[in-house]
């Protein structure tokens, strides 16, 4: 195996991504199996679960994977394709010592990467990073490990099931956009009541149905049609490896994150008074008030789904949520994100309400705002753009947010502008309490970004442009 080529770029700060043949090559993959079992070892751990995802390149790189962990000397349990949340489960349900997903995620079909666990904690940061210097000093763990094969498919769904409790059946239609968490749905709608239809429900590593990212509104025109056409009273969507969850309600308006989050947050603060719910810098200020409304403790804190899950275990918090669909549960739950258990928990809400979900969601606070705005900068310039941003607004007295990129309170409302962990774009978001504060609250953006030398357009949304 080539250790002179590693592309040290694949390490990321929530997981390991490249771009399949260029960035994430095979000698790669298996490179990263054994770093990962000599840290699982030196961890004193000896057996890892794997699982994948349906892309074309995830077979292939499953298997080096799984072969780098066994030449480190530890034992392998392969779980085949599921959503990373399964894979995530099954770590416990195996009781085994680690875990790695291979997964894309929401990136196009050329991506590839991994999802690491260690001792139920995803390992993120410093710890990512270790594993290039494993691999740079080549002082990994020797051994002869096993591999066997155990599915945990059943037993997966069994506990997603654990916790529903539809008061009355609903008519839903279910998008799982060919991706990782089509076996889990094609059970599902078995087991519950009422109607349910699955659209893009078969694996398949080119998605060709649409862009695996229930984020983007575009990827959402297929459910939104289907909801309308068959009169149901709502459509579910998920991306490439069933983390992130879309919604649409019977009237065909897309249901954000953090609005969601508020029909969640209600439901949990109504069983634990005062508990505290975790949002990221992207939410709305509503959210942040509709918990306090509740009687719960809002925290805000950095986007990425490890770093919320860090959190959660530190502060105990029972539900937290990112802009991007992430939702963790620990309230009955494990605390991992896990998007399925998500749409299970609004269903219950939505069961057990008498309005409908247009109608609760026409019930949430005003929101004026852009939804989470996607700006193309170089890899090499997103984050000194950030902190070139960060150092004008100091420099001339302004008060800012900076656990995670920059967050700016205005009398008019807020905008955000930080660099994305996972691709080659800034993120922006602004809001305001009205459409005239929030036009300037644009120009605002706009204008730091072009003195940083960012041209602002085009930004991928179906919203308009900064």
């Amino acid at each position: 195996m080539s250790r002179q080529k590693f592309d040290h770029s694949i390490l990321r700060e929530y997981d390991i991504r490249g771009i399949v043949g260029t960035t994430l090559r095979p000698n790669d993959a298996q490179n990263l199996g054994r770093a990962f079992g000599t840290m699982v070892r030196r961890h004193g751990g000896q057996t890892v679960a794997v699982g994948q995802d349906g892309r074309l390149s995830s077979p292939q790189i499953a298997n080096r994977f799984a072969r780098g962990l066994r030449s480190a000397g530890l034992d392998v349990i392969r779980i085949g394709v599921g959503p990373t949340p399964m894979l995530y489960f099954a770590e416990r349900h195996l009781k085994a010592d680690a875990g790695a997903m291979i997964t894309g995620s929401h990136n196009p079909p050329d991506y590839n990467g991994f999802k690491l666990v260690l001792g139920g904690k995803t390992i993120y940061g410093k710890a990512i990073q270790e594993l290039g210097e494993i691999i740079d000093s080549d002082a990994m763990e020797t051994g002869q490990g096993r591999s066997t094969r155990r599915s945990v498919l059943g037993a997966y769904v069994k506990r997603l099931l654990q916790d529903t409790d539809l008061a009355r059946p609903l008519n839903v239609v279910w998008d799982p956009g060919n991706g990782a968490a089509c076996p889990v749905v094609e059970r599902l709608v078995r087991a519950i009541p009422g109607r349910h239809i699955v659209l893009n429900g078969e694996v398949d590593g080119e998605f060709p149905g649409h862009h695996p990212d229930p984020t983007l509104p575009e990827t959402l025109e297929q459910l939104r049609r289907e909801v309308h056409r068959q009169h149901c009273d709502l459509g579910i969507a998920f991306d490439g490896d069933g983390d992130r969850i879309g919604v649409i309600d019977d009237s065909g308006d897309i249901l954000w994150g953090d609005q969601l989050m508020m029909l969640w947050a209600e439901d949990v603060l109504r069983a634990h008074p005062g508990a505290t719910v975790i949002a990221d810098v992207k939410t709305s200020q509503a959210l942040f008030d509709t918990v306090t409304r509740y009687g719960g403790k809002p925290l805000m804190w950095r986007t990425g789904h490890s770093l919320i899950k860090a959190k959660m275990r530190e502060t105990g918090a029972l539900l937290a949520g990112e802009m991007s669909g992430h939702i963790f549960f620990a309230d009955h739950y494990y605390g991992f994100d896990d998007a399925l258990y998500a749409a299970l928990r609004l269903l219950n809400i939505i069961a057990r309400n008498s309005r409908s979900l247009s109608e609760l969601h026409a019930r949430l606070p005003a929101m004026i705002n852009t939804p989470e705005l996607r700006i193309d900068c170089p890899e090499s310039r997103k984050f000194p753009v950030i902190e070139e941003i960060k150092a004008r607004l100091r420099s001339n007295g302004t008060a800012l947010n900076d656990i995670d990129g920059i967050r700016v309170s205005t009398d008019e409302g807020w905008w955000l502008l930080r660099a994305s962990n996972t691709q080659d774009i800034l993120v922006a978001r602004c809001e305001a309490n009205d459409a005239e504060g929030l036009a300037r609250l644009k120009e605002t953006v706009a204008g730091q970004l072009l003195a940083s030398g960012i041209q602002p357009g085009p930004i991928r949304t179906a919203f308009g442009e900064l």
